[in-house]
């Protein structure tokens, strides 16, 4: 059973991941599309809170470090 936090962080990390794929959509880069949509489907598949947080801060600087 998902924790509260769990679900904040896979809230919070889907949002991004759906900005960053829209933005990467629109700008007809791959490397953001790729990182929204795992953005956007690795809560599916971690329960723990704090790795939710965790594996999504090191997708969210990916996204940073990679942008163009």
């Amino acid at each position: 059973m998902p924790t509260p936090g769990s679900i904040f962080g896979a809230i919070v990390f889907g949002a991004i991941g759906m900005g960053a794929f829209v933005h990467g959509k629109r700008t007809g880069q791959a490397k953001a599309m790729l990182i929204g949509v795992a953005l956007m489907i690795y809560p599916y598949f971690v329960s723990d809170g704090t790795l939710v947080f965790v594996i999504g801060a090191g997708l969210c600087s990916l996204l940073y470090f990679l942008r163009n």
